[in-house]
């Protein structure tokens, strides 16, 4: 037997990343086949970003950041000998507003310290983006996908926070899943005893393509994993997560990272939930002191009948940890129970109040009050109003609002 043949179909899980891969290959001179790495293209280097600019009466030229190499081996080459267009238009697209900030109308022959510096910090902060908006994809469990985009200043991903898909239960607090499921073949045509909402008093809450047909304020009782039903049936809608693509992104007018829609959204339909740690209202009082000193508005109190738990989404929560203010919003609250039962504990759903086009930024009412007109709304109480705020006026922290809305209110509490 041939030395170390009994280890030919051995194989270990690498740390590093494929582009690492290759650039170390690239970089030893070592040809791959599952790299694409060949005798032919072996001392082919890839751009990672451009780090400068200059120009001559012959031609133009780019200081080069290398793959896998580093920053001390930056070269400059010549335009033509560069085969990266996508990087070559961000690159400018970061220098003219740079130049337009600084109110200059051309292009230099050779560019100021200053911007250079700046162009670097940013091509570094796309990256960290990137692996960020990585992470997120990697992380989250719906369909929905998460695009992060930065091009207001040099801050990037948050410190400090695990994107999480459900409610995480916070020290003391235990999830009883409580849930009986339905017996129907068909819940929207034929429910047995009303189905899953029938069987605590309501009716169910969505039409045929799964848009909320209930007032804000009655709960949504939605289709378990005690049910007989399919995962397809049309009473499972919160339960089936995001379906549409998000942007985070940083706002321009100092209300820090917002979200918007990628996808255009029609009228009342489920866009996402509110997700975070779940703690007591004592708990939440002595984290609401923190969280007023640095401005923070992520607790949420879930007093549907009792106001004994709150929303703790500060640190660990999913996009919308996010979505910002308006007082004119175009997202909706509403109370929703699928396998727990419990009522003081209901899963915080954000539905569309409008149809809402691609692009456009999403917001809720953080102080949303519900109108009742009668008993059962009046029961679900004033839409999740923004814990650990003390409630004397004299004490109360004024937080100014900067929604824009023709109806802004000018404070959020």
């Amino acid at each position: 037997m041939k030395e170390n043949e009994h280890l030919k179909d051995c194989s270990v899980p690498s740390k590093m990343s494929w582009d690492d891969l290759e650039a170390v290959c690239r970089r030893e001179g070592l040809k791959c086949k599952a790299l694409g790495i060949t005798r032919a293209n072996v001392n082919e280097y890839e751009v990672e970003f451009l780090c400068d600019y200059k120009k001559t009466k012959e031609e133009e030229f780019y200081l080069v950041k290398w793959r896998g190499f580093s920053e001390s081996v930056n070269s400059w080459e010549p335009k033509r000998h560069l085969k990266c267009p996508i990087l070559m238009k961000q690159f400018h697209l970061d220098l003219d507003q740079e130049l337009q900030r600084q109110k200059r109308h051309s292009i230099p022959k050779k560019l100021d310290k200053e911007i250079s510096t700046f162009l670097v910090q940013k091509a570094k902060l796309r990256q960290r983006l990137k692996s960020w908006e990585t992470l997120l994809n990697q992380t989250c469990s719906h369909p929905g996908r998460i695009f992060v985009m930065n091009d207001v200043d040099l801050e990037g991903p948050p410190k400090n926070f695990t994107y999480i898909n459900n409610y995480k239960a916070g020290p003391g607090i235990v999830f009883n899943e409580m849930a009986v499921g339905c017996e129907c073949k068909n819940c929207f045509e034929e429910p047995v005893n009303g189905c899953c909402p029938g069987a605590s008093l309501h009716r169910i809450a969505y039409n045929e393509h799964g848009q909320v047909r209930i007032r804000p304020g009655k709960p949504i009782y939605e289709c378990n994993s005690q049910c007989l039903c399919s995962s397809d049936c049309p009473n499972r809608v919160v339960q089936k997560g995001i379906q549409f693509d998000l942007g985070i992104f940083k706002t321009d007018n100092g209300r820090g990272w917002g979200v918007r829609t990628l996808q255009h959204i029609k009228k009342n339909t489920f866009v996402m939930e509110y997700v975070g740690e779940i703690i007591t209202t004592d708990e939440a009082e002595k984290r609401g002191h923190i969280y007023d000193r640095e401005g923070s508005t992520y607790l949420f109190d879930l007093d549907y009948v009792e106001d004994v738990y709150t929303v703790d989404a500060a640190h660990q929560g999913n996009v919308s940890h996010f979505v910002n203010h308006s007082c004119n919003p175009n997202l909706q609250v509403f109370n929703v129970f699928i396998d727990n039962l419990d009522e003081r504990l209901p899963r915080i759903a954000l539905f569309s109040t409008r149809a809402i086009r691609a692009g456009e930024e999403l917001t809720f009412d953080y102080k949303m009050q519900i109108n009742p007109v009668d008993t059962e709304s009046s029961k679900m109480d004033s839409s999740f109003t923004l814990a650990g705020v003390p409630s004397s006026p004299k004490k109360r922290i004024r937080v100014e609002c900067r929604c824009g809305s023709d109806s802004c209110r000018k404070y959020l509490f």
